[in-house]
């Protein structure tokens, strides 16, 4: 069992920037992808950016390409989410979330956080 803790939500104006971290409770296994979701009140959960924790390989989702970068810390064994000129439709609660397939559906990862509040005010 991993457990996954968020922090670095907040609220910020259009334009903003926020950095969020994703700590797990054990060392990655050199093969874990991990994976930045978030989910606005009365939408389904979607998929934002993505990272190998050995080797990289990033991905992102269309909306967020550009703005935010995913990247890791592997002597610190945390993962960031670095979103930079938010947009009041960025606000969501953002997850993170560890598997160990390289994809952008939801239902491959296998463990999660509770999440951290991102609102984005115009």
């Amino acid at each position: 069992q991993v457990q996954l803790v968020e922090s670095g939500g907040g609220s910020v104006q259009d334009g903003g920037s926020l950095r969020l971290s994703c700590v797990p409770s054990a060392r990655p296994f050199s093969r874990s992808v991990y994976g930045w979701f978030r989910q606005a009140p009365g939408k389904e959960r979607e998929f934002v950016a993505l990272t190998r924790w050995r080797a990289g390989s990033e991905l992102y989702a269309d909306s967020v390409k550009g703005r935010f970068t995913i990247s890791r810390d592997n002597p610190s064994n945390i993962v960031y989410l670095q979103m930079n000129s938010l947009k009041p439709e960025d606000t969501a609660v953002y997850y993170c979330a560890v598997g160990e397939q390289y994809s952008s559906n939801p239902t491959a990862y296998d463990y999660w956080g509770l999440g951290t509040q991102v609102t984005v005010a115009s």
